[in-house]
């Protein structure tokens, strides 16, 4: 008991730590981002014009900027970059979740086609004008969860072999699904002539045109489903042990992993519902925090949310400011740095396999 009382101080003492210098990089991040457009903007000014729009200590802030510059932050910038925030982080977690319960480094919305089945279900809606149609501002996030977890349950399906579900079969089963999912938008985008702006964002993913509203659809999504999976950190922690383990020590093994891989695709279907398909997020975030903390889910989980934030906000910020006046779109940023990671992941698991 000594012992259980002591790992859990250190936890908590670690996840203060690294939870408290997350913070303060997401902060600075923030502000960053924000001085970073076509107006720029000196730190010192973004960080009155934030704390001015704060309860209880925004009235002390005078206001020594103009009007131009507090419209540009509060209607353009911050409302984007604390989308790109909540998105990261949604992926974030999702990657993590789908990794600790397939047990599985290589697992994330992303490379499972979770991420392109909500996307289907996100572009069927706009192709037939009906993104509005039975929820209001919740259809498209409704339906994207729906279809992502019919996505779900056919690549885990498609994967399972004899009770298990093994690393190449995985990726080639969220391979193949992808390339048909694909295939559906881009039959969409050829059919289509009024909608095809809108199909080809969800295809490649972007946070342009993207405000207040958009926030307040996300949020709840984030909120709800990162408190759950932070709840099952301990039970991921056991699943890490095997399934056989986890059940003698009590887990109900079947239970967790349907809440967690339902919760995961949840707050997946949320991202993809506002951004489109971002790839990579929740393959990379977690394996690079991996290298600095550990496995312990109970660290890794917050502060998946923490690195995806930062992650998808710096790669938002390079989409929309390294050609510019062009603006890249944030999926083809992130592949561009995920896809290279994926392929050196899958050969080294490949070499522990063979124990080279």
């Amino acid at each position: 008991m000594n012992n259980i009382n002591r790992t859990s101080r250190l936890t908590w003492r670690h996840l203060t730590i690294a939870g408290g210098a997350g913070i303060l990089l997401l902060l600075l991040s923030v502000v960053g981002c924000l001085a970073i457009g076509s107006v720029r903007m000196p730190f010192g000014e973004i960080t009155r014009i934030l704390l001015h729009h704060l309860p209880w200590i925004g009235d002390q802030i005078p206001v020594t900027w103009d009007d131009a510059s507090a419209q540009i932050m509060m209607k353009v910038r911050f409302p984007r970059v604390l989308l790109a925030v909540l998105v990261g982080a949604s992926l974030g977690i999702a990657g993590t979740a789908f990794q600790g319960v397939l047990r599985n480094p290589l697992a994330d919305p992303y490379t499972l086609g979770v991420s392109s089945g909500a996307s289907v279900g996100a572009a069927l809606l706009i192709y037939f004008g009906l993104q509005y149609a039975f929820f209001g501002q919740w259809t498209i996030p409704v339906v994207a969860f729906v279809t992502g977890v019919l996505t779900l349950i056919v690549v885990l399906k498609m994967a399972r072999e004899n009770g298990k579900i093994p690393v190449e079969t995985l990726i080639l089963s969220g391979v193949v699904t992808n390339a048909f999912l694909g295939a559906i938008v881009s039959f969409m985008v050829a059919m289509s002539k009024q909608t095809i702006n809108e199909i080809l964002f969800w295809v490649m993913g972007s946070l342009a045109l993207r405000g207040w509203p958009y926030i307040y659809v996300i949020a709840p999504y984030f909120a709800v489903t990162f408190v759950v999976l932070c709840a099952y950190t301990r039970q991921l922690n056991l699943l890490a042990l095997g399934e056989r383990q986890a059940a003698h020590l009590g887990l109900d093994v079947e239970r967790t992993k349907w809440i967690v891989l339902l919760t995961a695709t949840l707050v997946t279907a949320g991202a993809v519902s506002v951004s489109g398909v971002i790839g990579f997020v929740g393959l990379v975030v977690p394996h690079m925090l991996r290298l600095i903390i550990g496995p312990d889910y109970r660290l890794l989980m917050p502060l998946s949310a923490l690195g995806g934030g930062i992650y998808v906000m710096w790669a938002d910020t390079i989409a929309r400011s390294a050609l510019a006046p062009t603006e890249i779109p944030l999926g083809v940023v992130t592949a561009f740095i995920g896809a290279p990671f994926f392929a050196y992941l899958l050969i080294r698991n490949k070499k522990m396999r063979r124990g080279e």
